[in-house]
This record gives structure tokens, C-alpha cells and sequence, in this order.
């Protein structure tokens, strides 16, 4: 689409984003990808790295400037109040955590009663087992980007223990601040865990049994579905944890990452 534009038409383009600098105290936001065709279609690149949106600089501080695109955003979840059950149960919501640049993301459901403590997701036993698969596939926790489909805990009655699973509702109500964040990180592979997490990222419902284990999309981002770490907290059985390993073996071939042959034969 971008590349069948005119030049005036890029022109329109160029100055309207000049227009939003000027007019708001955010940078205009533009992918990657579209802003090289800009670039390579139309020579007013002076103008385009006024507004805000250098490839050169992109590529050559792209964390810091994914790190400040994804500022506001937080921002913006920390004052959230579209789901005023949550927002009055909540002690802070849980934005996510990790590389900006990171080339894999995780995103689980929703933060739990560590989480909505500490301010950061999967730090409680789950968390803990998942810092060990990522350390186990030669991953730091820092170098992945780790979120959730909800950004605050879902309230419970008073008394009860434990956490309960989010509603379609309060989903579809905070997904777009995910899709702002997938969006900015645009990382190779993404990894969904558990079928709550597929629900709220891809709209669908299934068993693990039927989506895990093969690779998905979202937005031609590959999308690999696998289980929950609570659940292997759940079932011990060593038949589940390898299930998880050969996902997470699959996702190392996709990001044409070394396999040792003690990898390949791992068991969690």
C-alpha cells in the first residue's frame, strides 16, 4: 500500500506527522517496516527525522526507543480505570518486564497475589519455574520480554485463596494495551501460555491438548502455545514437562538458536 503512494501523497503523510509533533507532547508511532518504505520511496528523510521516526536511529538504539514508546503506555495502565472492580482491588496493576528488543515474548493470563505484590509478572512459584525453562533454553530472564493478557489481578471474594481466571469481559477490555505492546517490541516469536492466555490473544477457545505443540500466528508473528508453568506445578508427571520442552525446543529452532544435544534430551 505504502509503496503504491505518490510522492504528494507521501508528502500529506510527512506533514501530518509533523502536525501531531507539533500539536502533542507524544512523538508520532509508525512501524519499522512501513517507515523504511517511507524512506526508501520518498528522499525527505530530513523531515521524517524531524518528526520523530529516524530508521537510522531506530536501528541504532532500538531498545531505548522501544523503551520510551512503551513508557507512556504503562503510564496509561498505571491510571487504568476501565475495570473499576479491578481497579479498586488491585495494590498496582503489572505492566511487564524485560527486553524492549527482545526477539521472544512471553504472555501468560493474569498477575496472581505475588505479582499484584511486587509489580511484576510470573515472579511467584510459576514465574520461578518459568526463569528455569528460559535458563534451561540459554535465556537470561532479562534478554525476553514477559507480559499478560490482564494487567491487574482479578479480584476474588474476601476470605477465599487462590486466584481465579479473568472474564471474556474484562479481556477484551484490556487487550489493546498488549496489542500496543506487541506492537512496539515486535519481537520474532511469541509464546502463549496456557489456554486463557490464547483466549484473550487470539479471540479462541480450545483445549491445550489440540493448540500446543504447533506453531500459530498473531499478526504474521509466529505464535507457539504451550502450557501454563502453573500447570506443571499441578501435574508433576514427566510426560507434561517434556511436552513444554519440545515446545520450547521448537521455538529455539525457530529462532535459529544452537541446540545442544544435552538440550535435546532435557526434561524439566
Amino acid at each position: 500500500m505504502i509503496a503504491a503512494m505518490t510522492h504528494p501523497a507521501l508528502d500529506f503523510v510527512i506533514a501530518a506527522l509533523e502536525k501531531i509533533r507539533e500539536s502533542n507532547n507524544r512523538l508520532p508511532r509508525v512501524s519499522m517496516r512501513a517507515l523504511a518504505q517511507l524512506q526508501a520511496e520518498h528522499p525527505a528523510r530530513a523531515s521524517l527525522r524531524e518528526a520523530g521516526t529516524s530508521l537510522t536511529e531506530r536501528r541504532l538504539h532500538p531498545s531505548l526507543e522501544k523503551a520510551e514508546l512503551l513508557e507512556p503506555i504503562r503510564q496509561r495502565v498505571c491510571a487504568c480505570t476501565k475495570c473499576a472492580h479491578l481497579a479498586c482491588s488491585r495494590t498496582q496493576t503489572v505492566f511487564g518486564v524485560g527486553n524492549p528488543d527482545a526477539d521472544l515474548m512471553f504472555i501468560g493470563e493474569a498477575p496472581g497475589v505475588d505479582e499484584d505484590q511486587q509489580g511484576e509478572p510470573f515472579v511467584g512459584r510459576a514465574g520461578q519455574l518459568l526463569t528455569r525453562i528460559l535458563k534451561a533454553m540459554n535465556f537470561a530472564r532479562e534478554e525476553v520480554y514477559i507480559a499478560n493478557i490482564l494487567k491487574c489481578r482479578p479480584d476474588t471474594p474476601p476470605g477465599s485463596f487462590g486466584n481465579r481466571a479473568p472474564t471474556p469481559t474484562e479481556m477484551q477490555t484490556c487487550r489493546p494495551y498488549l496489542v500496543e505492546q506487541i506492537d512496539v517490541i515486535q519481537p520474532r516469536v511469541l509464546v502463549a501460555l496456557g489456554a486463557v492466555a490464547v483466549e484473550g490473544l487470539l479471540g479462541m477457545r480450545g483445549t491445550m491438548r489440540e493448540l500446543r505443540g504447533r506453531w500459530h500466528a498473531y499478526n504474521g508473528i509466529p505464535l507457539m502455545i504451550t502450557y501454563h508453568p502453573a500447570y506443571l506445578l499441578r501435574n508433576q508427571a514427566p510426560s507434561e514437562k517434556r511436552k513444554v520442552w519440545e515446545d520450547m525446543l521448537q521455538v529455539l529452532e525457530r529462532l535459529e538458536r544452537p541446540i545442544t544435544e544435552r538440550q535435546r534430551n532435557y526434561f524439566l
